[in-house]
């Protein structure tokens, strides 16, 4: 008789995680799915803003070669040169359930499209291959992509800390992509300053 309580309580253990890793599973799947095809759209987006691009600066007298972008074979990273600036847009790192945490309300199991400063293949960024969280370092923005399609795409800015900008899924692509723009050509590069004291 102990023997069989022992048994169904260890079945019931084993029900429960079972259950709850099914559902995470089940969320992971459909939120892959969703960033999959938002990072598609996202890609073609890049390339319409890149050509847009072009011809702004070229009635500015600036070359076509201003404004570049780059897609990868297996389309997971795309990269736009705007003028000394560079962009990279990736979603490598989805390869397991992960839950973008909130505050106020409960964890959200999503997808993840991630805006890096600076190209994606260069090898000074040292980023080249690598999965979170050492990419993380040179994030600009990221996208969150929930399982549910009528649910909104969560856009987070790093210099803005937890503050969430709510997008619908149709329009979250582009933009994703215009804010990230805005945000790394809107800013400036700075001088480095000497510091003697460093010499010592």
């Amino acid at each position: 008789m102990e023997k069989q309580k022992k048994a169904s309580s260890l079945d019931e253990r084993i029900n429960l995680i079972t259950s709850h890793m099914f559902k995470q599973h089940k969320e992971h799947t459909r939120a892959t799915e969703n960033t999959k095809k938002m990072f598609e759209k996202l890609l073609h987006d890049l390339e319409e803003v890149t050509d847009k691009l072009k011809h702004c600066f070229e009635k500015r007298q600036l070359s076509l070669s201003s404004a570049l972008c780059l897609i990868d074979a297996d389309r997971s990273v795309g990269v736009i040169n705007v003028l000394w600036n560079s962009l990279s847009f990736t979603t490598r790192g989805n390869t397991r359930p992960q839950a973008l945490y909130r505050t106020e309300e409960a964890p959200l199991f999503t997808g993840r499209i991630i805006a890096l400063n600076g190209n994606f293949y260069d090898a000074s960024l040292d980023i080249q291959d690598q999965e979170y969280p050492d990419i993380l370092e040179c994030e600009v923005a990221s996208l969150y992509v929930p399982a549910d399609k009528t649910s909104p795409a969560v856009m987070k800015i790093k210099h803005l800390g937890d503050r969430e900008i709510l997008i619908n899924q149709t329009d979250a692509p582009k933009e994703f992509l215009m804010r990230t723009i805005e945000v790394i050509c809107g800013g400036g590069i700075y001088h480095e300053e000497f510091d003697p004291d460093e010499e010592d």
